[in-house]
């Protein structure tokens, strides 16, 4: 039994389409790999960019770390020298504010002390020999009023006080000769005054007919003899520095302990 034979023509336009699909089909991964090389390029260079982008911004935020930091270090430095500073004024506030505590106490203490010395002083000019009272005596009422007197500080009131005793001092070691109003024997008289030191005081008339010597035991003024006399009126012209300096004897009064 002969079985059928199917033969199949292939016309001309089928023959076509196959001739076209043939090649595309062999062509198509190529396409697809070349297409996927180029997404990969693309892809690298959007990837180099931004790698590039951020290696710059990090490079900025580097430089802006490092210029803090520096910045950071001058200022720990600049707190570290404000805080010993600071500390510094505290201690100086603490001193200052002693200090002025202290001021306070040793005002209570000086200020009553003061006063002794001006009240000792004047007592010290009414025992002593009777020679420019009234310029002795205005220096202690100076002081006197200087004490109560607010817009003067403590230690100008102090060194006022010293000075008094430094004068006063100074009188100890000098020769002066100078004109006085005095009283002897119930008279008042205009005469010229020696003062030796604090060891002698003497005075003769103008008309250097009278002469005396302060008796500091009896509180009077004494009478001096011809000889006296002279050795005053020598030593009146060596005082006004009429004279050179020369040995002079004059009669000397000497006060007893309980008398200074």
């Amino acid at each position: 039994m002969n079985l059928p034979s199917f033969r199949h023509t292939l016309t001309p336009a089928v023959l076509c389409a196959i001739a076209l699909l043939a090649p595309l089909a062999g062509a198509d991964p190529v396409d697809k790999s070349l297409s996927r090389s180029e997404d990969n390029i693309h892809s690298e260079q959007r990837t180099q960019k931004t790698i590039d982008r951020l290696s710059d911004d990090t490079q900025v935020m580097l430089g802006e770390y490092q210029a803090l930091s520096r910045e950071l270090d001058g200022l720990t430095a600049y707190n570290d020298q404000m805080a010993r500073l600071v500390t510094s004024q505290a201690e100086e506030k603490r001193l200052i504010a002693q200090q002025i505590e202290e001021i306070d106490f040793t005002r209570q203490q000086i200020v009553p002390l003061m006063l002794r010395m001006i009240e000792q002083l004047d007592t010290f000019i009414n025992r002593d020999r009777p020679f420019l009272l009234e310029e002795r005596s205005r220096r202690v009422q100076q002081l006197t009023r200087l004490m109560d007197r607010a817009d003067v500080a403590l230690a100008e009131k102090y060194r006022r006080i010293l000075e008094a005793y430094q004068i006063e001092l100074d009188y100890s070691r000098t020769l002066e000769a100078y004109a006085d109003e005095i009283e002897a024997d119930g008279v008042s008289r205009t005469v010229d005054v020696l003062r030796v030191g604090r060891a002698g005081l003497y005075y003769q008339t103008l008309d250097r007919q009278d002469a005396a010597y302060w008796d500091h035991q009896q509180k009077a003024w004494a009478p001096a003899s011809t000889a006296e006399r002279r050795a005053i009126q020598r030593g009146l012209r060596i005082a006004s520095q009429q004279l050179a300096p020369e040995l002079l004897e004059l009669p000397l009064a000497v006060a007893s302990d309980s008398d200074e």
